[in-house]
């Protein structure tokens, strides 16, 4: 199952992920994970939210360039090793990742990673065969 990842165009100027960041927290949306990848001129912050929806409204509302992408989430054991048994399993069933981040949860030892990969349904598929299960957004947003 897939959750969904909002994509923001971000200029690299003082004050920019500050203001954005700032446009979430007025709107009382909460960030679950947040990743963001920089060039010279501009960056692209990945964040999952509580709420979806009235972020991507609340973002575009504010003039900001924002996209939405399906993602999977994947729930670890937060010890060594774990996340290398599930990028092995997309590996050898020849799936090629594009990006991830993690993030740890308030219950101990759990953490989750966030997966963008060339193909979703594959990857979902090839999870489910090797028991890695994917996190649904009830338990990404209720986190």
């Amino acid at each position: 199952m897939t959750i969904e990842q909002l994509s923001i165009f971000v200029e690299n100027q003082p004050g920019r992920l500050a203001e954005i960041t700032g446009i979430l927290a007025g709107a009382d949306i909460d960030l679950r994970a947040m990743s963001i990848a920089d060039t010279a001129d501009f960056g692209i912050l990945r964040i999952i939210v509580s709420d979806t929806e009235k972020a991507l409204h609340t973002l575009k509302n504010a003039g900001c360039a924002v996209s939405v992408t399906k993602v999977l989430a994947v729930g670890l054991t937060d010890e060594p090793g774990s996340l290398a048994k599930v990028i092995r399993v997309l590996s050898d069933n020849g799936v090629s990742v594009e990006y991830l981040y993690a993030f740890i949860t308030r219950k101990e030892g759990s953490a989750y990673v966030i997966f963008r990969v060339e193909d979703t349904d594959k990857a979902e598929a090839i999870f489910a065969m090797h028991g890695v299960a994917t996190a649904g957004k009830e338990e990404i947003y209720a986190i």
